[in-house]
């Protein structure tokens, strides 16, 4: 069995920040998104990854991948203009061969493991293995109805009339026929090969399609405030007390990760939150469900469930919460006066 990791697409949801890297790479707890999805691929058997890369933002992905060694797997880089997911599984016909395969969403990140709904694909010799998510808004959705035993009987792209909750997310295990199906189906109306059409004609086709409910959380991290969810959960789960860099007339209050060369100064660090390399906090205040990236500087500012990237300058900021903070950006108070004083790019977002 291989794996495929979809890192391509636009992530217009996220700009600017996607302008300058791949929606794939924004971090959560310091650590891309994709990161969290080879994590989860190399705990499992296998072995090659193909991993989908888009035109405009490939070459960031490959960057932080580079040759999969570092999770212990070989990677194949697959180009491909976005045109939908069965375009992309089409892409890497030649990757795939005739082998079966674990599809990920390179920007979804899930609280269960990748190893159970293989033993359940290759034990029940099935041809698709769809997992699913209970959601609140089904209308936002691609959305499956079951039978009695767990078969898809039906497929549809965010339904306008209710017909039930369990939707479709970003992990998808395929046998080789479903290339077969995708041979069949047609461009939908937006244009785009979708993965909804190939997995209801593989149902049409008589193919063993079943589907697992995740019974853990999951996030789609395409937009500002799903990658502050992640960041807090996964702060939540997995960051504990772990203080490398100096502390100098500080009070660290609960499960903090301060990375080696990192100084806090004159401050409080409520966890959990992590801090990066060589990051200067100095009389600040820096609350639960915070990262803050390698190379920033926090002065005289309160910070509280943010996601601040690396080389970040923040000073003279009263209170700051959820906010979503891009590479190398300044936000500084004026001190003169309460003019606002601005720079800010092209699909920016401030909220003064």
């Amino acid at each position: 069995m291989k794996a495929l990791v979809l890192s391509g697409g636009k992530g217009t949801r996220l700009r600017p920040l996607t302008f300058t890297c791949a929606k794939q790479l924004i971090p959560v707890a310091n650590k891309p998104i994709l990161g969290y999805v080879l994590d989860q691929v190399a705990a499992t058997s296998i072995k090659e990854v193909g991993i989908i890369t888009a035109p405009e933002t490939g070459h960031f992905v490959e960057a932080y991948v580079a040759d999969g060694s570092a999770w212990g797997l070989t990677v194949c880089y697959v180009p491909q203009q976005p045109l939908g997911l069965a375009h992309a599984v089409k892409t890497a016909r030649g990757f795939l061969g005739q082998d079966s395969f674990v599809m990920c969403l390179g920007d979804n990140v899930t609280g269960q493991g990748l190893e159970g709904f293989i033993k359940k694909f290759n034990a029940e010799h099935l041809d698709a293995l769809i997992i699913l998510k209970e959601v609140d808004v089904p209308s936002s959705f691609g959305i499956a109805q079951l039978d009695k035993e767990g078969n898809i009987v039906r497929l549809v792209e965010k339904p306008k009339t209710p017909m039930g909750n369990l939707a479709i997310i970003g992990t998808y295990l395929f046998s080789n026929r479903v290339h077969d199906a995708i041979e069949r189906i047609g461009p939908s109306w937006r244009g785009e090969l979708e993965i909804t059409d190939a997995i209801q004609e593989m149902i049409n086709m008589g193919f063993a399609v079943k589907a697992e409910i995740l019974d853990s959380w999951w996030l789609d991290t395409g937009k500002k405030d799903d990658i502050l969810s992640a960041n807090a959960i996964i702060l939540d789960e997995y960051v504990q007390f772990d203080v490398k860099g100096s502390v100098v007339n500080s009070n660290i209050v609960g499960r903090v990760k301060v990375e080696v060369d990192a100084q806090i100064i004159n401050s409080i660090v409520r966890g959990p939150c992590v801090i990066g390399r060589n990051v200067l906090v100095e009389n600040s205040f820096i609350g639960p469900y915070t990262s803050i990236g390698d190379d920033s500087k926090i002065c005289n500012s309160s910070l509280e469930y943010c996601v601040v990237q690396n080389g970040v300058t923040v000073r003279d900021v009263e209170r700051l919460e959820d906010s979503l903070i891009g590479k190398n950006a300044k936000v500084i108070r004026n001190t003169r006066g309460r003019t606002l004083k601005l720079h800010v790019g092209d699909y920016s977002e401030l909220e003064v």
